[in-house]
């Protein structure tokens, strides 16, 4: 069989869930968590790894939660996203810093345990099992055009909206053999009835609700990692040590290097519903979704037995 790692980015501070860590926040019957589904699916679609990004503060809680159940079922490693994981030179320059720097520097963390075509989700997020087997499929039988060749699983704009407050997406342009054009990361989506808005005091600007967006599932493979590695630095070059919120976003490098030509994305649509947990409130509609989904005989009640 051909071999696909699956990265999980679970690094982030949760703070709009209300200081505690969202990503292990019991949502199943047995106190399974969104993580538990998406290696499940991960596992059946056909991947061999699996990788949590984490900060190392978390590890001790992250491993009792879920890494050592997980690491009875499927080939596991730990990477750890810091703020001082950058290099030695740029150290001094962002003294106040206080959080790391985003999906980009998560995905460089994994460049030494990382050997195969890998997928890329959030740990907060679910995608269902379709997503898992496509993007499996396409990562074991990448083309070769003399092009770095990604694809991102991409979901329906409405289908992703919080009722609790605004979102973060990367909306996206497709053309018409399915190819990404255009991405833009777009922040403070929200859900207004059947419309998704962005409000900027009294102006209110429509988004097209089905759009294609990004929800950070991508399939890469190891030759990204040297294209990481330069963009990183030169990304830590051109910030300015004011700008403590300055973040290294991989639907924004992903953007830029598709407008440069370097890399060709192909999109692959996903039917499944997504569901996440951005804000607390959240919470019950995906355990309510969770319930659901076993009822319907999609995951066992138990999943590892």
């Amino acid at each position: 069989m051909s071999r696909a790692a699956l990265v999980i980015m679970a690094a982030g501070i949760g703070s709009r869930f209300g200081g505690g860590i969202k990503q292990l926040a019991p949502v199943g019957p047995n106190g399974e968590i969104i993580m538990d589904y998406s290696i499940y699916d991960a596992i059946r679609a056909g991947f061999d790894k699996v990788v949590f990004v984490i900060r190392k503060d978390l590890e001790k809680e992250f491993r009792e939660t879920i890494g050592d159940r997980i690491a009875r079922q499927i080939d596991v490693s730990y990477v750890y996203q810091e703020i001082s994981g950058i290099p030695e030179i740029y150290k001094a320059k962002f003294p106040e810093r206080t959080r790391p720097w985003g999906t980009g520097q998560a995905i460089l963390c994994c460049r030494d345990v990382v050997d195969s075509p890998f997928l890329v989700i959030n740990a907060d997020d679910y995608y269902g099992r379709n997503s898992y087997r496509e993007a499996y499929s396409y990562l074991t039988s990448v083309p070769d055009t003399g092009k770095i060749q990604i694809c991102m699983v991409s979901f329906v704009l409405k289908n992703t909206l919080s009722d609790n407050g605004g979102v973060t997406r990367g909306v996206c342009r497709v053309d018409e053999s399915g190819m990404l054009t255009d991405i833009t990361e777009t922040r403070n989506i929200e859900k207004s009835g059947d419309r998704a808005v962005i409000r900027e005091g009294a102006a209110e600007k429509i988004l097209d609700p089905d759009s294609p967006v990004s929800m950070n599932m991508w399939g890469l493979t190891p030759a990204f990692f040297d294209i990481l590695g330069s963009g990183f630095e030169t990304f830590l070059k051109e910030t300015s040590e004011e700008d403590l919120k300055a973040e290294y976003l991989l639907p924004t490098i992903i953007g830029e290097l598709l407008n440069k030509g370097k890399v060709s994305v192909k999109v692959l649509r996903s039917e499944d519903q997504w569901f996440g947990v951005t804000y607390k409130e959240d919470r019950e509609a995906v355990t309510n979704a969770v319930r659901e989904l076993i009822q319907k005989g999609m995951y066992p009640p138990e999943l590892y037995t």
